[in-house]
């Protein structure tokens, strides 16, 4: 599973809690975690840049930047601040954008994460050589502030190329829902505002990284 710091959502507000975010990536790396998202989109979620740096410079796991990337200017600084893999939303990004991006990326020495949200979002797919695929369970074009849940993934899943790993995102909240998503097809789970929400954050990422693959 990837774990993420978010500073703050549009739908649940300030996630820190006055928590040290860097510490807290630090937490989550002394787990068995494939990697943390660090989220820098300033607006709605209350991130910058120099998390990214700070989190990439304090952890050994891979550090998978998050914002809306729509330029390669930003790909290059993700590479600059340590990033070891950047997100690219299908939904604000064009099929020939999505190419050039995947392209520069690559020569940045960046994996791609490609998100999608609708069946017509996985049409822009076919000829992109990026990484992962990632089904965002929320509406990024609102900024997640609907009530998404885990049957989005078990509707999209069924409908995507198996040939790159499938990880399901956002509104997760339990074991149960890992469970679900997997037996649907997805090799991973990207979990941010639970982890950041839970009473004890080791004892429940340990839980979820628990449930194994596969289920």
């Amino acid at each position: 599973m990837i774990s993420e710091i978010k500073v703050r959502s549009d739908k649940e507000g300030d996630l820190l809690r006055g928590r040290d975010p860097v510490r807290l990536a630090k937490e989550m790396a002394r787990l068995p975690v494939a990697g943390i998202s660090v989220v820098t989109e300033p607006e709605h979620f209350g991130g910058h840049m120099d998390l990214l740096r700070a989190i990439a410079a304090a952890v050994d796991v891979p550090v998978l930047h998050k914002d809306f990337i729509t330029s390669a200017r930003q790909i290059r600084e993700s590479a600059d601040c340590g990033a070891s893999a950047v997100l690219l939303i299908a939904a604000m990004l064009g099929t020939e954008q999505l190419i050039c991006l995947v392209d520069e990326a690559r020569s940045q020495g960046l994996e791609t994460l490609v998100e999608v949200h609708t069946i017509e979002e996985m049409g822009k797919m076919a000829c992109l050589e990026f990484d992962l695929m990632g089904i965002n369970n929320r509406d990024i074009t609102i900024y997640e502030t609907d009530d998404g849940n885990v049957d989005r993934t078990e509707t999209l899943a069924a409908a995507c190329r198996r040939d790159r790993p499938l990880i399901s995102e956002s509104s997760i909240h339990h074991a149960g829902e890992v469970r679900r998503v997997g037996r649907s097809g997805a090799d991973a789970v990207l979990i941010g505002t639970a982890v950041l929400k839970s009473e004890c954050m080791a004892g429940f990422l340990s839980e979820l990284i628990g449930v194994g693959w596969p289920v």
